[in-house]
């Protein structure tokens, strides 16, 4: 995987820094208590360099850099690779890059948005956008249209299939690998058509 330029490094780095901000402050006083301005002011940012990065403060907890890095990885798949095979192969590239700090930030985000009603209404218009990028690269690969419902249904099962190994993941201590292995296991049931 290519790894990011100073540039795109700086900007990684200060958008943690805002989440890592602003999760401290909601665990101290509260989501709804928690203002824009106090996160900027606590990252060492201004207002305006928050909203550069977050449209609005759910987006501090529901944004990520992921969807990017997914797409790059996909791309890099040998043609003609399923795309299943293809999006496990990027989940095992991503997680090689992870730290357990980066996890440990996943799992407190994840945390909150099931505890906060706004977050989770919020995730939700995230997951739609995850799968229209899902859709967009499945269907270049298989020479489809992402409008097609096939491809549609395809990408919403693999969303939803993320959706309940992260959640599951984050209901425990587990780790890296933990997180990791779940992805896996439930791509692969879905890859065998989701057996009982």
């Amino acid at each position: 995987m290519n790894r990011p330029g100073l540039r795109e490094r700086k900007k990684i780095e200060t958008l943690h820094r805002l989440q890592e901000e602003a999760l401290r402050l909601f665990d101290e006083q509260g989501y709804d208590e928690t203002t824009i301005e106090q996160i900027a002011a606590a990252a060492g940012v201004s207002p305006s360099t928050f909203y550069r990065y977050f449209p609005v403060k759910e987006d501090v907890v529901v944004q990520d850099e992921f969807d990017p890095l997914i797409v790059n990885v996909f791309e890099s798949q040998q043609e003609g690779t399923a795309p299943l095979e293809a999006l496990r192969a990027v989940l095992a590239a991503l997680f090689a890059e992870f730290t357990e700090e980066d996890i440990e930030r996943v799992r407190r985000r994840v945390r909150m948005i099931f505890a906060v009603p706004a977050l989770r209404a919020r995730q939700v218009g995230q997951s739609d956008a995850t799968e229209r990028l899902l859709a967009e690269m499945v269907a270049e690969r298989s020479g489809r249209s992402p409008d097609e419902l096939e491809v549609r249904h395809f990408t919403a099962l693999v969303v939803a299939s993320w959706t309940v190994a992260i959640s599951a993941w984050a209901e425990t201590e587990g780790s890296k690998d933990d997180l990791a292995a779940n992805l896996d296991k439930c791509l692969a049931h879905l890859e065998a058509g989701a057996p009982l």
